[in-house]
């Protein structure tokens, strides 16, 4: 950017509603329902509202490896919540999330039912509920709680930072992508020591830090985010690809990464997912050819 170019805030900032780019219709400068709209409630007591985002897999993730595992009171409802079209903006979502994010859990089983909002907030939530995939004291818990956290202030970097100039900013800006692509490059490097003497994040056990930051770090390594492979040199980091590949090859995250899934190979889309028979009948491709 030259430096005639350069940018001189207002003396008040207000809000260009057609001036941010292709995700500008999921934000505004202000908090609420823009509509009344109640959500749907299937028969499980676990109601997931959600998007197949990064944010929404952690969570579809550890519901199919808790199934996986045997907790058979795991059994969720997921409802997709378009965030394209302002679902979350809704009265009943923001019921549920005052921050109008996905993903979004009611916990029915409880009296009165109780909201679970932020990924990582579900994820603990979960582990905790179900007594799995977080050790219960010691080194090991801690080692799980610092990649999970570490994660929930990692990747708005990569997401709202890097991701949002890089591929969806309205202008290609080289100040905002050398500095978020520096600090994504940093964040795979510190992944990538760690993994080299690692099997996972905590150890030698899989966790909640894993499926925390598999959908951000493993896709990216992957080639999967934003089209940066080549620019970001992901196949550098061997041990991250190492450890996203073993993961990706789990029943559970296979099933995890598919549901409220409305993009992509209609075949990985499973748009809603209501029983666990659902991922043989009701992906897009059956559902789209039996229209």
């Amino acid at each position: 950017m030259a430096e005639g170019d350069a940018y001189t805030p207002p003396e008040i900032w207000t809000w260009d509603e057609d001036g941010g780019g292709r995700f500008a219709a999921i934000n505004r400068p202000v908090a609420g329902p823009t509509h009344e709209r109640e959500l749907p409630v299937g028969e499980h007591p676990l109601q997931l509202y959600s998007l197949a985002t990064p944010n929404g897999v952690k969570v579809t993730v550890m519901l199919e490896e808790l199934l996986a595992a045997g907790h058979r009171e795991a059994e969720y409802d997921a409802w997709l919540v378009n965030i394209l079209e302002g679902d979350q903006f809704g009265s009943g979502f923001v019921d549920i999330n005052p921050n109008s994010k996905i993903p979004a859990l009611l916990d029915r089983s409880q009296d009165p039912p109780r909201r679970v909002f932020e990924s990582g907030a579900i994820l603990l939530y979960l582990a905790e509920r179900f007594g799995a995939f977080l050790p219960t004291e010691g080194p090991a818990r801690t080692e799980t709680l610092n990649w999970l956290f570490w994660q929930m202030g990692a990747a708005p970097y990569l997401g709202g930072g890097f991701g949002h100039f890089y591929a969806y900013a309205p202008v290609k800006l080289e100040y905002p992508i050398n500095r978020f692509a520096m600090e994504v490059k940093r964040q795979l490097d510190v992944l990538e020591r760690h993994l080299a003497d690692h099997e996972y994040m905590a150890g030698e056990a899989y966790t909640i830090a894993d499926m925390a930051i598999w959908p951000w770090y493993g896709a990216l390594s992957k080639g999967l985010l934003y089209d940066s492979a080549t620019f970001l040199q992901v196949h550098e980091y061997e041990h991250v690809r190492r450890w996203a590949g073993q993961i990706a090859e789990r029943p559970g995250a296979k099933r995890g990464a598919m549901v409220n899934r409305s993009w992509g190979d209609p075949a990985s889309q499973l748009r809603e997912r209501h029983d666990a028979s659902d991922f043989e009948t009701k992906t897009a491709d059956k559902l789209d050819g039996a229209g």
